[in-house]
């Protein structure tokens, strides 16, 4: 063999390694796929709550005390991994009236009404701006507060706009709009109304409001692929396997709990346009987003030990890393002392007669 002809052959053996390596990089680089096709997901429409709406919007990382630090969870060790069936969502109970967030008016009447004719009259819209409006009848058989229903009578009926959401409180222009509608409802009745001061009712709001914005916590997590980007069939293997379901919206994944009428304990969300595309598994996704809205759920559920336990499990089965808003990774530090602040939360909650998870925390946190 001439040098000319070795030169040849040692350049195609290096073009051939090179190619090797090529197909090889390009191998470990795709999507990381489900062990089996999936079905396309469609969101749960059992998961969707019934009135109020609770938790609208993008979530926003808030610290105990009110102020809004950095997206925070844990990598600590030992967290469980333990398999669980998802199971469907249930349907939320109803909201009531609550002295506690609501200004009431009382709407008297003189003699008891059958409920067709209060059916009738009931305000178009339950909505004043972004608060809720609540119309609830005295049933005349069994003397309960109760939305008033076909086949019943009432003797007395109250009507309740909230005072403060995640919106802000309730100011002049909705509680003159509040009056508005109730006072609409009476004449509809014959019935006579009484209503609040508008000077306290706002006082109050504002009140309620600024309790509320120093005592929520919505607090995020973000899992970055290390490696490979995965598909969104294999992100929802994932997840199903540590016991989500399917959420009421397109690129949501949710933890249930225990009890069917609370809210979900935790949201897993990713990229909805993916979730909706034709073939979901042509899309690469590197970042999902692990999200706790604290007042939402209650304390005995234990929802921030599932969401850290959520993402250490899905951390280690997507091979990513736990980071906040930054990209920063985070520690057991940072963990345990958003931990301990979760604890005065709890407590000050508890100490207004609103423990995370009644409905009244839940209305007013949404």
């Amino acid at each position: 063999m001439t040098l000319t002809q070795g030169l040849l052959a040692l350049a195609a053996l290096v073009l051939l390694v090179l190619l090797v390596q090529g197909l090889w990089a390009s191998w470990r680089a795709r999507p990381r796929r489900a062990a089996q096709p999936l079905e396309r997901v469609e969101p749960s429409l059992s998961a969707q709550p019934a009135e109020p709406v609770l938790g609208e919007g993008a979530v926003a990382p808030v610290g105990a005390a009110g102020e809004p630090p950095s997206s925070l969870a844990t990598d600590a060790a030992g967290a469980a991994t333990g398999e669980r069936a998802p199971r469907p969502a249930g349907l939320r109970r109803r909201a009531a009236i609550d002295p506690l967030i609501d200004a009431i008016a009382e709407v008297s009447l003189e003699a008891p009404l059958p409920a067709e004719p209060v059916l009738a009259a009931l305000p178009a819209s339950r909505r004043v701006g972004s608060k809720l409006l609540l119309v609830e009848g005295l049933n005349a058989e069994t003397g309960a507060w109760e939305a008033p229903v076909h086949g019943q009578r009432y003797s007395a009926f109250q009507a309740g706009v909230q005072l403060a959401n995640r919106g802000g409180p309730l100011n002049e222009i909705a509680y003159s709009e509040f009056v508005q509608k109730v006072q609409g409802f009476a004449d509809a009745l014959g019935a006579a109304v009484d209503f609040a001061d508008m000077a306290d009712v706002v006082s109050r709001a504002r009140e309620l409001d600024e309790f509320a914005h120093a005592h929520d916590a919505q607090l995020a997590v973000h899992l970055q692929a290390k490696g490979p980007a995965w598909t969104v069939g294999y992100l929802q293997q994932c997840a199903a396997r540590q016991g989500m379901a399917p959420g009421p919206i397109a690129g949501q994944w949710v933890l249930l709990p225990e009890d069917l009428d609370a809210p979900p304990l935790v949201v897993l969300s990713f990229d909805a346009q993916a979730a909706l595309a034709d073939d979901p598994d042509q899309s690469a996704l590197r970042r999902c987003t692990l999200s706790l809205d604290v007042p939402q759920s209650p304390e005995s559920a234990e929802p921030f030990s599932q969401w850290q336990r959520l993402a250490c499990a899905l951390a280690q089965d997507l091979d990513g890393a736990l980071v906040d808003d930054d990209g920063r990774p985070v520690s057991i530090q940072q963990f345990a002392g958003i931990h301990q602040e979760l604890q005065r939360l709890y407590e000050a909650l508890a100490a207004r007669d609103l423990p995370a998870g009644s409905m009244a925390a839940q209305r007013l946190f949404s």
